[in-house]
């Protein structure tokens, strides 16, 4: 899918500006961790639109903003940002949702929270087992990839598919 820079740019600043206000009014602890469901479901949606590198971006000011605002933690950062890139990567190499929101699941659930772990513990002191992480970033991720798979099914044939048309003619 080729979009424009200025589409990609201008996307990515308008589910940045979601992820930061949705992030900040759907969250929920769980464990060590303050889970926002909501910047999974614009991972996916940012990974999937916009590839990999604007997903990422998006994910970083994202976390930046929310950290600014006192919303977020800095466990926001390798989570968001991991899962962004996988989703985006994998759309991009199968063409298919299903694998983009499992790239969602793998990329922070698992591997973002294993990230997460050293970096909590350097930087806020956490004590807690890194098995303590892992449920709560994948279940925040599984209730943002779900909502976020969800809309877009909704929206796929007006804005995927005639994308997908152009390319091939």
């Amino acid at each position: 899918m080729h979009r424009s820079t200025t589409y990609k740019m201008i996307l990515t600043a308008i589910l940045s500006a979601i992820g930061v206000v949705g992030g900040s009014m759907f969250e929920f602890t769980v464990g060590v961790a303050k889970v926002a469901p909501m910047q999974h479901l614009i991972n996916l949606i940012s990974g999937v639109l916009v590839g990999p590198w604007w997903a990422v971006t998006q994910a970083f000011i994202t976390s930046l903003l929310r950290n600014i605002l006192g919303t977020g933690t800095v466990l926001a950062f390798p989570g968001s940002m991991i899962g962004a890139f996988c989703v985006g990567w994998l759309f991009h190499k199968t063409q298919s949702l299903l694998v983009a929101a499992c790239g969602e699941l793998v990329g922070t659930g698992i591997i973002g929270a294993i990230v997460a772990y050293p970096l909590a513990q350097w930087l806020i002191g956490t004590t807690g087992a890194l098995w303590l992480f892992i449920p709560s970033f994948f279940l925040s991720a599984l209730v943002g990839v779900i909502v976020g798979y969800v809309i877009l099914k909704a929206i796929w044939k007006r804005v995927i598919v005639p994308q997908q048309r152009k390319l091939d003619q």
